[in-house]
């Protein structure tokens, strides 16, 4: 059969398909590929407006705080020991009071421990009245446990009142455990014992009696009785050298 018999027909794989992923046309009049999971021929609208992302940090709805550490929690580095300090002379009480305040003003006060006056109680007789008084140990120091550090060092140090702490070579020294103990002893007041007696005269002085019975007579010092307030002192009666029992408070020095 001759080639003009039978026409040749259209072949179906002439016309080249175009690429499976080639970009359409349509692109720049706003038409775009279907996402994954987007029916076929559906396009996404896109208005332009910027997409709104969740904040990363932002808690669910579960979310607690996280928990941080405050001044009050964090414990101080080292253990309080006590130091001596020169304070003005008969400002100790009031030196102390000051310290203490500024203390709870910093907020300090985990640093810090008592602040003491060191005392004693001691019973007088003035114009013939007993009475019992505190008495400084120690007049021109005070006492104060603390954690020495930068911080704490430089608040006691600029109190009003107060000039240094003492030591050897520039250096603040703790007090040792058993001079603690003994002052801390000594200062305490006890209800079941009597306040020890203040006379101030010692064997041998020479003084002068203001009352009584031998008033005006004059001798010398040979017993104290602290316990009864009493003083046994030498008299010179009728030539012969006395001893007679006066109550401390009825002499004075000569």
């Amino acid at each position: 059969m001759s080639k003009h018999d039978h026409p040749t027909e259209p072949q179906a794989d002439a016309v080249a398909s175009p690429p499976e992923h080639a970009t359409p046309q349509g692109h720049a009049d706003g038409a775009s590929h279907a996402g994954p999971g987007t029916p076929s021929g559906e396009a996404d609208d896109d208005d332009g407006t910027p997409a709104e992302l969740a904040d990363p940090f932002a808690g669910g709805d579960n979310a607690k705080p996280v928990a941080s550490a405050t001044d009050e929690e964090i414990a101080p580095i080292g253990d309080k020991k006590w130091y001596i300090l020169k304070v003005q002379s008969n400002r100790e009480d009031s030196i102390s009071d000051t310290l203490e305040r500024r203390i709870r003003m910093q907020g300090l006060d985990r640093y810090f421990g008592k602040v003491i006056v060191p005392k004693e109680q001691v019973t007088e007789f003035k114009s013939g009245k007993k009475r019992v008084v505190s008495r400084k140990l120690y007049p021109g120091y005070i006492l104060v446990n603390m954690i020495l550090n930068d911080e704490t060092w430089y608040l006691v140090r600029e109190t009003g009142g107060i000039g240094d702490f003492t030591g050897s070579a520039g250096r603040p020294s703790p007090m040792l455990q058993a001079d603690v103990d003994k002052l801390l002893n000594k200062s305490a007041v006890k209800p079941d014992e009597a306040p020890r007696l203040k006379i101030n005269f010692k064997k041998g002085d020479r003084v002068k009696i203001t009352e009584g019975t031998f008033e005006n007579f004059e001798g010398e010092v040979e017993q104290i009785d602290e316990a009864n307030g009493r003083v046994t002192v030498m008299l010179s009666i009728f030539g012969r050298s006395t001893p007679v029992d006066i109550e401390y408070w009825q002499i004075e020095g000569i």
